[in-house]
């Protein structure tokens, strides 16, 4: 499943979230959200990942990538329909 790693403090996140929404994609079915804000086990994850404690981050088997454009660029080629 795709994880991705939000703050909810974080417009870019936002902006994915929405996305998301838009696109018909449900989360726990999906993709799952995991919190990345200052301190948490989420952004720990993405640092140790991706070299960067950068929000909002996906995760999906080896892909990994940061910067929400390309994040929701990523969902829409994995099969979300709509607009962003």
């Amino acid at each position: 499943m795709i994880q991705l790693y939000l703050w909810d403090s974080c417009p870019f996140c936002r902006k994915v979230s929405r996305a998301a929404a838009e696109l018909g994609l449900v989360e726990g079915e999906d993709f799952e959200v995991i919190p990345a804000g200052p301190g948490t086990a989420g952004q720990l994850a993405v640092e140790a990942r991706g070299g960067s404690q950068m929000v909002p981050f996906l995760v999906d088997g080896q892909t990994a990538m940061y910067e929400s454009d390309d994040i929701i660029a990523y969902l829409r080629s994995r099969g979300g329909g709509g607009k962003s």
